[in-house]
């Protein structure tokens, strides 16, 4: 594949708004040994890349100081000692940074291949949320069949990739949402009930649910009051995994509680891991997880696109409640690809 000297990207000019993404043209980067450089279709936007655009969650050393944490594209080079990759094969990638690019260059063990039936913009919205639920609800917390598992956020990207996961793997998903529209997603998507919290009192419907015993695991993402609501919401033994703190508030907890009803608390954040943890999380996912999503067992998400020079729209639209499902940019080549995917299955 004949590479060219410049690409386009989306820069972060300043700490601010969504207006502070800027399309640029930068050089093109180069695979180093043990990566790939994707040609990138589709990049998921998260929101760890509101967190940076902000000037709240900062790139780790040496990684790419453009956003983007995901993208699905093909393979446009390989670096010296890649093996089990070929150029212009689908594939979609967990990046340490830089996915607000035409290309990318991606660790090969972040590399999945694009799972077959599956449009690169949906494979798009695929390795942020799931290595993340893989490696902290999942490998970090032990989740097994049968368990019930309190999900907050549900309808976004992450509480998305929840539900399906803790369905297939046998346990009972339990969505917390804020409205009927996103109640009626969730259920689509497989959660076994459906708290509306803006009008149920999330802790009484979670025990009612469970029998009175409390949830097993809670995905949980926004700190303050809430947290100390899901302590009580805990089953003894549970589990409450946060992966973000999007409130930002302190949160008062009893220390006796988690004691007493011998708790696990624990934070983890994808982006700062290195490369062997997230190279297993991609074994794991490739093995126990990616044969659902080429069965129909696990389903693509709702899926808003933007076209990939506007993302500043996109991290707006992002940033209003009401939205639910991914948000993915969509490069001009990524754009080409849908074009003649729709046009040869209207043949």
């Amino acid at each position: 594949m004949n590479l060219p000297d410049d690409m386009l990207a989306i820069e972060i000019s300043a700490p601010g708004g969504p207006e502070v993404l800027k399309p640029v043209r930068l050089p093109m980067p180069r695979p180093a040994g043990g990566e790939v450089l994707v040609r990138v279709a589709a990049a998921g936007v998260n929101a760890p890349d509101l967190g940076q655009r902000r000037g709240t969650y900062n790139p780790p050393p040496n990684a790419s100081p453009l956003p983007g944490l995901e993208v699905a594209g093909v393979i446009a080079a390989l670096g010296e000692g890649v093996a089990g990759f070929t150029p212009g094969e689908r594939v979609v990638a967990l990046t340490n940074g830089g996915g607000y690019a035409e290309y990318v260059s991606v660790p090969a063990g972040q590399v999945l291949p694009a799972p077959a039936g599956w449009s690169l913009i949906d494979a798009a919205a695929l390795p942020e949320t799931f290595f993340t639920i893989m490696q902290t609800l999942v490998m970090r917390a032990g989740l097994e069949p049968g368990m019930s598992v309190l999900i907050h956020g549900a309808a976004g990207g992450l509480g998305s990739a929840a539900i399906q996961i803790v369905k297939l793997l046998g346990a009972r998903p339990i969505a917390v949402v804020s409205s009927d529209e996103k109640a009626r997603y969730c259920c689509g998507l497989g959660a076994a009930k459906v708290i509306i919290h803006t009008r149920e009192d999330v802790l009484a419907r979670t025990l009612e649910l469970t029998g009175g015993r409390g949830a097993d695991r809670i995905l949980h993402m926004t700190g303050g009051e809430s947290l100390v609501r899901d302590i009580d919401a805990s089953a003894r033994g549970g589990h409450i995994v946060l992966v973000a703190s999007l409130t930002g508030e302190v949160s008062p907890i009893g220390a006796g509680k988690l004691v007493m009803k011998q708790l696990t608390l624990s934070g983890s954040t994808l982006r700062p891991q290195d490369a062997a943890t997230k190279t297993a999380i991609a074994v794991r996912l490739r093995r126990d997880i990616w044969p659902a999503l080429e069965d129909g067992r696990i389903i693509p998400p709702r899926v808003m696109t933007f076209p990939f020079v506007d993302a500043a729209a996109a991290h707006a639209q992002l940033e209003r409640r009401e939205t639910y499902g991914k948000l993915v940019l969509v490069t001009a080549f990524g754009a080409t690809v849908a074009e003649t995917v729709s046009a040869r299955q209207s043949d």
